[in-house]
C-alpha cells in the first residue's frame, strides 16, 4: 500500500466518502428534493382544484354545528364514527366533518365538506394527517415519504435524511482544504466552484431538512424520540383523562397523527356547539380549529388550534362535556424552547410557517439542491479516475494512522446505532465499492 501523509489520508477518505454518498444516495436526495418541491408548490393548485368543496356561499346566517354534523352523518349513512370536526369559521369556508373509516389507511379520514349556511354537502373525499391535505397533495406526500411503496419505501427518505448532512459538511470541508490557491478557469473548476457555491448557500437548509426528516423516519425517529424524552424536549399534550394521571407526551405530536380505526363513544351533535363555545370563552381564538370528541366516558373533549403559520397558534384545551368546564390546557407560549423549535422546524419543512414566502424559499431550495446534485455528477464525470488509480473506502480508511482508524470506526459505530439506515448503507457502500474495484481491476488485466 502506498503511504501518504495523515492529511492526505484524511482527504482521500473524505473525498471517497463524499463520492460514495453522491453515487448511491444522491439519486434518493434528488427524488426527495424534487417531490418535496412539488408538495410545497401545490397548495394553491389544490385549493383551486377542490374549490367547490372548500368554499360555500357567503350570504346568509350560519347554521349550528349540530345541524351541519347531522347532514354529514346522514350522507354517510350513520355508520361511521366522527373522528374530528373542523368548523368553517371564516368567510365562506366549509365545515369539515371527518369520519374514521376502517377501509382507509393510517392517518386517513373520510371528510365531508358542509356549507355552514346552506347545509349542502360540497364534497366527500379522503384527507390526510393533521395538515388535512387533500388527495392531490396526499399522493405527492406519499411519493415524497415512501415512493408509494408503503413502510418499506420509507427507507429511501430515511436514507436521504441520514446522509444529506454528512454530504454537505463533507463537501464544505473538501472545498476548504483542496480549493486551488489561484483562480483557474476551465470546465472542471467552473463546475466545482458552482457546486461548492450552491453547497454553501444550501448548508443551513440541508442541515435543517436532515434533522426534521429524521424525526419523521421509521428507524432513526425512535432514537430521536428517546433523546427528546431524556432531555425533556417533548411536545406538551393536553390531558384528556377525567380521572387519573396525565398521559405521556406524544413524541409525534408535531407530525401527522397516526391513528388506527377505533370506535368512539356516542356523542350528541349539539355538544359540538357547546364545546366550541366553551373553548372560545377559555381563550381559544384561532379561526382554524379542530374539535375531537372523547373516545370513552372517562375522557375529555379537545379543542385544538391548528394554525401553523407565524405567529403559531396551537393552543389546546380539554373540556369535560358534563360541566362544560376546561379541565386542562396547553399554551404554545409555555412550550419548552426545543419543543417550539421542533414545531417551527417541521412547519417550515412543510412550507406552511411563513405562508407564500415559505413556499418560495423551499421551491428555490429544492430546485437549487437538484441542480447541485446534477453538477456533482458532472464534476465526477469530468474528473473520473482511470482504472489503475481507482480507490475504495476501505483502502482510504486503512491508509489512516491508527488513531484515525479508531476514531472513525467508533464514530461509524455510534452513528450506525443512532441512525440504523446510515449504518447499514455504509456497510453496503464498502461492499459495493470493493466489488466494483475488483471487477475493474480484473477487466483491465
Amino acid at each position: 500500500m502506498t503511504t501518504c501523509t495523515p492529511r492526505a489520508a484524511w482527504l482521500n477518505l473524505l473525498r471517497r466518502l463524499h463520492f460514495s454518498i453522491g453515487l448511491f444516495v444522491g439519486p434518493f436526495i434528488f427524488i426527495a428534493a424534487l417531490s418535496g418541491t412539488l408538495y410545497v408548490a401545490t397548495p394553491q393548485l389544490e385549493n383551486a382544484l377542490y374549490h367547490d368543496a372548500l368554499y360555500g356561499v357567503s350570504d346568509g346566517a350560519r347554521q349550528p354545528l349540530a345541524q351541519q354534523i347531522a347532514v354529514a352523518q346522514q350522507a354517510t349513512g350513520g355508520q361511521l364514527c366522527i373522528h374530528a370536526i373542523r368548523p368553517g369559521l371564516t368567510d365562506n369556508e366549509t365545515t369539515r366533518v371527518m369520519f374514521a373509516d376502517p377501509a382507509l389507511g393510517v392517518s386517513e379520514n373520510r371528510a365531508l365538506f358542509i356549507d355552514p349556511r346552506t347545509l349542502q354537502v360540497k364534497g366527500d373525499m379522503t384527507v390526510y394527517g393533521t395538515s388535512g391535505i387533500l388527495p392531490l397533495r396526499q399522493w405527492i406526500d406519499y411519493f415524497h415519504r415512501s415512493l408509494l411503496l408503503g413502510d418499506i419505501g420509507r427507507l429511501y427518505s430515511e436514507l436521504a435524511a441520514s446522509w444529506m448532512w454528512v454530504a454537505v459538511l463533507g463537501g464544505i470541508a473538501l472545498w476548504f482544504y483542496t480549493r486551488p490557491k489561484r483562480r483557474i478557469h476551465n470546465q472542471t473548476q467552473n463546475t466545482r466552484r458552482l457546486h461548492a457555491a450552491l453547497g454553501w448557500s444550501l448548508l443551513a437548509g440541508m442541515l435543517l431538512f436532515s434533522a426534521t426528516g429524521l424525526t419523521w423516519s421509521q428507524w432513526a425517529g425512535g432514537n430521536v424520540d428517546r433523546l427528546r424524552t431524556a432531555f425533556g424536549w417533548m411536545t406538551p399534550q393536553v390531558n384528556t383523562q377525567l380521572h387519573g394521571t396525565a398521559p405521556a407526551a406524544d413524541p409525534h405530536a408535531e407530525h401527522h397523527i397516526h391513528h388506527e380505526y377505533m370506535p368512539e363513544m356516542t356523542t350528541v351533535p349539539a355538544d359540538y356547539d357547546e364545546v366550541l363555545q366553551s373553548a372560545q370563552r377559555a381563550g381559544i381564538s384561532a379561526v382554524k380549529l379542530e374539535i375531537r370528541p372523547p373516545r370513552s366516558q372517562d375522557k375529555a373533549w379537545t379543542v385544538t388550534e391548528i394554525d401553523r403559520r407565524w405567529p403559531t397558534q396551537v393552543d389546546a384545551v380539554a373540556i369535560d362535556a358534563s360541566t362544560m368546564t376546561v379541565v386542562d390546557r396547553t399554551r404554545f407560549s409555555d412550550f419548552p424552547l426545543m419543543a417550539k423549535l421542533t414545531r417551527w422546524g417541521v412547519d417550515f419543512h412543510m412550507g406552511v410557517l411563513f405562508g407564500v414566502v415559505n413556499q418560495l424559499l423551499l421551491i428555490a431550495f429544492g430546485v437549487a439542491l437538484c441542480v447541485m446534485i446534477i453538477l456533482g455528477y458532472r464534476l465526477w464525470w469530468l474528473r473520473r479516475p482511470a482504472v489503475n488509480s481507482f480507490s475504495t473506502l476501505m483502502k482510504c480508511w486503512l491508509s489512516l494512522p491508527f488513531s484515525g482508524r479508531a476514531i472513525t470506526l467508533l464514530a461509524a459505530l455510534l452513528l450506525g446505532l443512532a441512525l440504523p439506515v446510515m449504518g447499514g448503507s455504509l456497510l453496503l457502500f464498502v461492499l459495493v465499492d470493493t466489488l466494483r474495484w475488483k471487477r475493474q481491476v480484473l477487466s483491465a488485466v
